[in-house]
C-alpha cells in the first residue's frame, strides 16, 4: 500500500515559521511531481506549490517569496518551508503525488491525510 504521510504542522505567530514534510511509503516504483495544497476554513483546496522529480518548481502567487518547496528523492521526500506566515495561511496542508506501485506498475494519484497549520495574529 502506498501513503504520503505529512508532518510539521502546529501553531505559530504571525510573521513565524514552519516546515512541512512529506513522506512516501510502500512498495514504490517511481514518483512524479509532488506538491503541496491547502484547504483554509470555509474555502476550497488551493495549489501550494508543486516540484518535478528533478527539481523545477511552481508556486501560487501569494506564496512566491514566502514559501519553498524542496524534494529529496532519496528519502522519497517533499518539503515545504514557510517563511513569514501570515494569519491568512491557516489551512489543513496535504502532500500530493503520482505514485506507481512496483508490484502492479499501477499509477495511483495518492493525497496526505493533511497537517493543520494555524497562524495567529
Amino acid at each position: 500500500q502506498v501513503q504520503l504521510v505529512e508532518s510539521g504542522g502546529g501553531l505559530v505567530q504571525a510573521g513565524g515559521s514552519l516546515r512541512l514534510s512529506c513522506t512516501a511509503s510502500g512498495s514504490i516504483y517511481s514518483i512524479g511531481t509532488m506538491g503541496w495544497y491547502r484547504r483554509a476554513p470555509g474555502k476550497q483546496r488551493e495549489l501550494v506549490a508543486t516540484v518535478t522529480s528533478v527539481g523545477s518548481t511552481n508556486y501560487a502567487d501569494s506564496m512566491k517569496g514566502r514559501f519553498t518547496i524542496s524534494r529529496d528523492n532519496a528519502r522519497r521526500t517533499v518539503y515545504l518551508q514557510m517563511n513569514s506566515l501570515k494569519p491568512e495561511d491557516t489551512a489543513v496542508y496535504y502532500c500530493n503525488a503520482p505514485v506507481v506501485a512496483s508490484r502492479s506498475g499501477i499509477d495511483y494519484d495518492v493525497w496526505g491525510q493533511g497537517t493543520q497549520v494555524t497562524v495567529s495574529s
